[in-house]
């Protein structure tokens, strides 16, 4: 396993705090974070701390949500043992965080279920959100339906034609789903759409974010909301186990799954941190300081501060920055974040579905491969849990495509 360098308590006074678990400090991490949004949205977003900050010890609040996710959304997910996998890569014990049997099919919904009831104890009349893969669109629309709230979908068209099923799951669920056609027509864009529409209807309309991005609060409340996969892992292998992971995988595109899954182990020093970014949006391993939707992060921009354009396989890796608390994580060299190209992506998804008969997401195929690579690096008795972050029925299309392309059915 490569060095991870500690985080000191040097660095961490210089942040104003004696744990990274205190981060955000005045809505920033470190340099990271911040609000730089148009005016008009100023008010909102304090509204939006207020009011979050307001459910955090509602008994109320929590016991509905606590209730939703349990017998609406299925949660715990299960820890797999994952006997081949761990027997092909020979080496270190590799366990599966199963959120691809959240209901929806992916994590989103731990997310969503928590800002939607938010919305509605907000007294919002309509939510709107973006989505790139779809899977966050499914889970606003699903969770929107159940709760009697209007729900609109902005989707680049790029990623409405390699997702139709997605596409025809949120309209199926009562959802309107907006293409957007400008720039690349992905995630980035979709996201430009969503702020400018909740900047024109602030007053009635809950902007409902899919990642740890955007301005504060945002990247903290998708956090809080998500980190319950990282806190059923804790418990999950104390209980099996007896001790900690050695080291947790997760793809990370704006990096909700992944915040979710690292940070309840942040202040545990003993536990590695491994993200794997899309190659072709590696916004960590290629990126800039700069500011990008509300934030400053590590963004893929041009020496001008032009976003560039990226690719990926997988539309939800498809992002050209990255949330504000991973960009600190690299930076104090808590989190150690490596790029997985499309082939090597291809590999964790056959790999996954012929070994252990789990079709992944292709954004979670990014995190098997890391996963597997190195457990090869690393002894018998240490453990190793991915989280898979969604299931690859959506997929599929993408997948067939890719594979003839190739000539290899």
């Amino acid at each position: 396993m490569a060095t991870r360098v500690a985080t000191s308590s040097n660095q961490l006074n210089k942040l104003g705090v004696g744990k990274l678990s205190e981060l955000p400090k005045d809505g920033k991490y470190g340099d990271f974070g911040g609000q730089y949004v148009p005016e008009i949205l100023i008010p909102a977003l304090k509204q939006l701390e207020a009011a979050y900050e307001s459910i955090k010890t509602d008994f109320e609040f929590q016991r509905e949500l606590k209730v939703l996710r349990e017998e609406y959304g299925g949660r715990p997910t299960p820890l797999y043992f994952a006997k081949r996998l761990t027997e092909y890569a020979g080496s270190a014990q590799i366990y599966l965080k199963r959120e691809d049997l959240v209901h929806g099919g992916a994590h989103k919904f731990n997310n969503v279920i928590g800002q939607a009831l938010l919305a509605k104890r907000m007294g919002k009349q309509r939510i709107i959100a973006e989505t790139g893969a779809g899977q966050h669109g499914v889970a606003t629309a699903m969770v929107g339906a159940m709760l009697g709230i209007p729900v609109e979908v902005y989707m680049g068209s790029t990623d409405i034609e390699r997702q139709k099923m997605n596409v025809y799951r949120m309209k199926l669920l009562g959802a309107q789903v907006h293409p957007v056609i400008a720039g690349s027509a992905t995630l980035k864009d979709a996201i430009n759409e969503a702020l400018r529409d909740w900047a024109t209807n602030v007053q009635t309309t809950y902007y409902l974010i899919g990642s740890v991005v955007g301005p504060h609060p945002y990247p903290m409340i998708v956090r809080d909301f998500q980190r319950v996969i990282g806190d059923e892992i804790m418990g999950q292998t104390l209980r099996r186990d007896r001790k900690l992971p050695d080291l947790l995988v997760a793809c990370v595109g704006g990096g909700s799954n992944a915040l979710g899954t690292f940070y309840p182990f942040v202040n545990e020093s003993s536990v590695h941190f491994l993200g794997a970014e899309a190659a072709g949006a590696a916004s960590l391993g290629k990126g800039s300081v700069g500011v990008l939707h509300g934030a400053k992060t590590q963004v893929l921009q041009d020496e001008w501060g032009q976003i560039s354009e990226t690719h990926s396989i997988s539309a939800g890796l498809d992002y050209a920055a990255v949330g504000p608390e991973h960009s600190l994580y690299k930076k104090l060299g808590r989190g150690e974040y490596i790029s997985v190209n499309d082939e090597e992506a291809f590999e964790g998804f056959r790999m996954l579905s012929q070994l252990e008969g789990i079709i992944p997401a292709l954004e979670s195929a990014h995190a098997v491969y890391a996963g597997v690579q190195r457990a090869r690096k690393m002894r018998k008795d240490q453990l190793i849990v991915i989280t898979l972050s969604g299931r690859g029925d959506k997929d599929l299309e993408t997948a067939l495509r890719y594979e003839q392309a190739r000539g290899t059915v």
